[in-house]
């Protein structure tokens, strides 16, 4: 197991490498002057524009600049904005918020659709399958835009009129737990149909397979059949989706965050995009491909734990 992790978290360099080259590329091509589009109207004195340039490097050619910033993130540094803030500040105090509305949307991922799949799977053919398969359609169909947007006006403002409690709070972080609830549902809807699907589909193969037949003719319980051997079985491509389903949750989270003014980076991600922030809109993405790189690198471990059978040494 020692190796494998070793040879995973090597493989992780040249993914990471990729990964920033592809972003800061596509940042160094956006037009504009990001730091003439620092004084707004107004012109900036000319030296102190050269000064900022050589500063920020912005006149050395593109591999020049991201080797300068590649060499920095492997010594912990993020880099600074052009308005001189450290870039690992930024992202320390927005973090926290898009990883409690990533965990929370997974919780609800993880429970809902692993839930209506079960459910689904154990009365295939019947209306309740039915009626969860055209459930789960109508989720995926509407976008996260309209769903964000429809929830806060009916859970958020409706209901407080309703009945004169703020069950669901609609803006900010001010309620703890309860104000990521909605938001993280909206994060999640589209995740938490393809994962009751999955679940389903994968539960419903393995219940028609011999060995569950086999351990039903013994006269095990139906819920020790199920639990134990069929959903066990059926994890590992549901493990791999959850994995892989956060860092998609924490990068996704731009649409969320602002339609529900959450200051995440998904928020910070989007205003620095907006004003040419090159150097968070880097950093940002340079954090959310490690989290991608962290996650997969757990779903791997987890394999072993789920079966048995698969070793990695």
């Amino acid at each position: 197991m020692g190796r494998y992790l070793i040879r995973r978290l090597l493989q992780a360099i040249p993914v990471l490498l990729g990964a920033t080259l592809l972003i800061y590329a596509v940042v160094f091509a956006l037009p504009g002057d990001p730091i003439a589009s620092m004084s707004g109207e107004k012109r900036m004195d000319p030296d102190i524009v050269g000064i900022l340039r050589d500063q920020y490097h912005l006149n050395d050619p593109f591999i020049v600049q991201y080797w300068h910033y590649i060499s920095g993130v492997f010594q912990g540094d993020f880099g600074r904005t052009f308005a001189g803030v450290e870039v690992s500040e930024i992202i320390a105090s927005k973090f926290q918020v898009t990883l409690n509305l990533a965990f929370t949307a997974l919780v609800m991922e993880a429970v809902i659709g692993v839930g209506l799949g079960l459910y689904a799977a154990l009365r295939r053919g019947r209306a309740q399958d039915t009626l969860v398969l055209a459930s789960t359609l109508v989720l995926i169909s509407i976008p996260t835009l309209v769903t964000g947007f429809v929830l806060q006006l009916l859970l958020g403002v409706k209901l407080k009129q309703s009945t004169g409690i703020e069950i669901f709070p609609v803006a900010g972080v001010s309620d703890g737990l309860r104000s990521y609830l909605l938001p993280a549902f909206v994060l999640a809807g589209t995740s938490i149909a393809y994962l009751a699907r999955l679940t389903r589909t994968n539960l419903a193969e393995t219940l028609r397979a011999d060995y569950i037949r086999t351990a039903v003719a013994k006269g095990l319980p139906r819920r020790r059949v199920i639990g134990r051997h069929a959903l066990r079985n059926a994890l590992i491509p549901l493990v791999t989706y959850l994995g892989a389903d956060l860092g998609t949750l924490m990068g996704g989270a731009v649409i969320t965050e602002t339609i529900f003014n959450l200051p995440g980076i998904g928020q910070e991600l989007f205003r620095s995009v907006y004003e040419r922030q090159q150097p968070v809109v880097v950093g940002i993405v340079t954090l959310l491909v490690l989290v991608y790189i962290l996650a997969n690198l757990i779903v791997d471990l987890l394999y072993a734990v789920l079966d048995p059978r698969i070793r990695y040494e």
